[in-house]
């Protein structure tokens, strides 16, 4: 029989607890101290329990029965009815991938995939199961300071950037009302003074272009340091060339390989079509201008370093190096604009808005600037050549 709420109200205590019965497993319990509770026995996966409803009357008759109904209904779905219900509020992490996904388009997919690594690492093995709400700046700040302690100063900073973007993702989608990642920059490390990478000044050329002329290494080797000499390109941009790529005199190098994200055309001197011409006799049927030793791959990354190595110029040049020597050749000739030397450099200027007003590519005015660039190399390999002979006789 069921109960009432005046069955309930007027229930009394005795010397041992007793129990009131609802039916369906609800009961009310009555203790000797006059405290009466809400019980509900039922079995879940064939172990016996008894679930706690609450005391009676803050939990009323009626109220009891609904919390008995939402047990059975649970039982009868699977779900254990005793396991904690879900934070409903987001991680960091599922706030983190929704900002990523809405930002993604707009990166490299091989930057955007390396930081997304490292905050998969670095911030989501501290905060990243957390509610975006409870997370408190000193715990970000620990996942941080942790990368900082690998010497990753610069990379700490970037996670802090990436962080702080988030959280203020989150601010305007209205999960959280203060952003925890704002301020912590004046928490980190500096960043180190940089470390520029070697590179030739004008008066070395003439020896480093006499001893690379006699590099008894690998040939092909030999001329890629030369095509990187004439064009100033990156390590990558040289070592994942491949032959459809060459238009005639123009090495078209796509927006997907480029740092900026942006398409470059790179102007062939003779000089610079006379070498590709040599590197494509020795790449044969290979669609890459620099294969490796092992079929369908380019060189390794470190080929045309140990090349410089191996020349002498450990500490004293770099492959990056050389356009830092193009730069200041170009620029101090004073032949040529700016704006023409770093278009040729790969470079975005800064200034959007003069970004804008120059969207050509000063084509005519690079053609030229290559080839005297690559006459000038010639001048001094040539002045190297005759001044290692002239040592010679003496």
């Amino acid at each position: 029989m069921k109960l009432t709420d005046v069955q309930c109200r007027n229930a009394k205590p005795r010397e041992r607890p007793y129990n009131l019965t609802d039916g369906h497993g609800l009961f009310l319990l009555v203790k000797p101290n006059g405290s009466k509770l809400w019980r509900q026995d039922h079995a879940f996966q064939g172990k016996r329990r008894t679930a706690n409803f609450g005391p009676y009357p803050a939990t009323t008759l009626a109220q009891a029965r609904d919390m008995r109904d939402e047990l059975k209904q649970a039982i009868s779905e699977g779900r254990d009815p005793s396991a904690k219900p879900e934070d409903a509020r987001p991680t960091f992490e599922k706030i983190a991938r929704e900002w990523f996904s809405a930002n993604v388009s707009k990166w490299k997919t091989s930057y955007s995939a390396r930081f997304w690594r490292q905050i998969e690492r670095d911030v989501f093995t501290v905060v990243g199961s957390k509610a975006i709400a409870d997370i408190e700046p000193l715990q970000i700040l620990e996942s941080l300071r942790a990368i900082e302690g690998r010497d990753a100063v610069y990379t700490a900073r970037r996670i802090h950037q990436m962080v702080n973007q988030i959280c203020k993702f989150a601010v305007v989608s209205g999960h959280i009302k203060h952003n925890p990642a704002a301020d912590l920059h004046v928490a980190l490390k500096p960043v180190p003074r940089e470390k520029h990478r070697a590179a030739l000044k004008e008066t070395d050329l003439p020896k480093f272009l006499m001893k690379l002329g006699n590099y008894n290494g690998e040939r092909q080797t030999m001329l890629a340091l030369r095509v990187v000499a004439h064009t100033f390109v990156r390590t990558n941009e040289i070592r994942f060339a491949k032959w459809r790529e060459f238009e005639g005199d123009m090495w078209r190098i796509s927006a997907e390989r480029m740092k900026m994200g942006r398409e470059h055309l790179v102007p062939l001197s003779r000089q610079a079509s006379a070498l590709f011409g040599q590197l494509r006799m020795i790449a044969g049927e290979s669609e890459w201008v620099l294969p490796g030793p092992r079929s369908g791959k380019p060189i390794s990354e470190n080929t045309l370093l140990y090349a410089l190595y191996r020349l002498g110029y450990h500490s004293r040049a770099s492959v990056h190096g050389f356009r830092a020597t193009a730069s200041t050749i170009l620029n101090e000739s004073g032949l040529w604009r700016p704006d023409v030397i770093e278009r040729q450099l790969a470079h975005v200027p800064e200034d959007q808005i003069r970004a804008a007003y120059n969207r050509g590519t000063f084509w005519d005015e690079r053609v030229r600037m290559m080839q005297w660039y690559s006459d000038l190399l010639d001048k001094h390999e040539k002045a190297g050549i005759a001044r290692d002979f002239s040592d010679l006789l003496n």
